[in-house]
């Protein structure tokens, strides 16, 4: 089978260049839509270099400019997105995907929680129901989608365990929001790559929510606790708060330490990434790619010590 041309955006993103790395190890051929202040980016030469000595292709543009949009995606057949703070501008891109009519699969920024099934408070509502909304949209045009709900980026959570303002995970105490008991599930950014683009080819994908909801790393905050208390032999205090107590710290913290705290109160109260069974709409990364190796949180912790 031919390997779909790709199309990212959002390449030297915090996702995007993982994304970019996994399409060019995967051998498919990778194009990049970067905009010409990235080019010109001192920080982001060395990385855009790198992509290109690997084989991929960068057309000069961006989500705000049509033009170059439709020029790009009359090249590809897969187009993923994994710009941050440009949810909106994906507007624009469905656009120009449904008028080009040739895109057979479109993988919107998505890689967290189920965006259809969040309970998130403000500030981090909003965001999550504006993507919702680029979903409603994709749908709405009749553009064929996968969906990745990747959950919990690794390397955000588990240097620090969840601790706000700490490089490393903490020795002596740490707080636990709620009763630690909820579930969440931790992903190396490198793995997320990887499933990502597994998907684009597979017909099991199609129109479906890809979750990454990988057995070994789906853990309670407790669990993640007793997993470094065990790896360096000592116990931590433990300070619980009660969702009263979260919710008040979302309300009197500014921004944007109140959007990490209603990702606490989502991940970690409400337990938004396992509180669900996968519906008939979805399906598990780890069982359609069983022969994919990814790093357990065991096995990352490791460095820390």
């Amino acid at each position: 089978m031919v390997s779909s041309r790709i199309l990212i955006i959002g390449a030297t993103g915090y996702i995007g260049r993982h994304v970019v790395n996994a399409s060019l190890a995967q051998g498919h051929p990778t194009f990049l839509l970067v905009r010409e202040s990235t080019i010109t980016n001192s920080d982001k030469t060395q990385l855009l270099d790198s992509f290109t000595l690997k084989g991929a292709t960068i057309f000069k543009g961006s989500l705000e400019d049509y033009a170059s949009l439709v020029k790009a995606l009359k090249e590809v057949d897969v187009v993923i997105s994994t710009v941050g703070a440009q949810i909106a501008d994906q507007f624009n891109l469905i656009k120009a995907i449904k008028e080009v009519g040739t895109i057979k699969r479109f993988f919107p920024t998505e890689f967290a929680n189920d965006f259809d099934r969040h309970h998130a408070v403000d500030p981090l509502k909003g965001a999550f129901d504006l993507k919702a909304k680029v979903r409603r949209a994709t749908e709405e045009a009749g553009i064929p989608y996968t969906y990745v709900s990747a959950n919990t980026f690794a390397g955000y959570f588990l240097p620090n365990l969840a601790q706000s303002g700490l490089t490393a995970p903490p020795r002596d105490k740490i707080v636990i929001y709620g009763d630690g008991n909820k579930k969440a599930v931790y992903v190396k950014e490198e793995d997320i790559g990887t499933f990502t683009i597994m998907a684009v080819d597979d017909p099991r994908t199609l129109n479906k929510i890809l979750y990454l909801r990988l057995p070994a790393n789906t853990l309670s905050l407790n669990e993640l606790v007793a997993y470094w208390e065990k790896k360096i032999g000592k116990t931590l205090e433990k300070l619980y708060l009660s969702e009263e107590q979260v919710l008040k710290q979302i309300e009197e913290t500014p921004f944007p330490g109140n959007y990490m705290m209603a990702i606490y109160h989502a991940l970690y109260v409400i337990g938004d990434q396992t509180n669900f069974e996968i519906g008939s709409n979805g399906v598990e990364a780890s069982k359609l790619y069983p022969d994919v190796k990814y790093t357990t949180v065991d096995e990352y912790l490791t460095q820390f010590v």
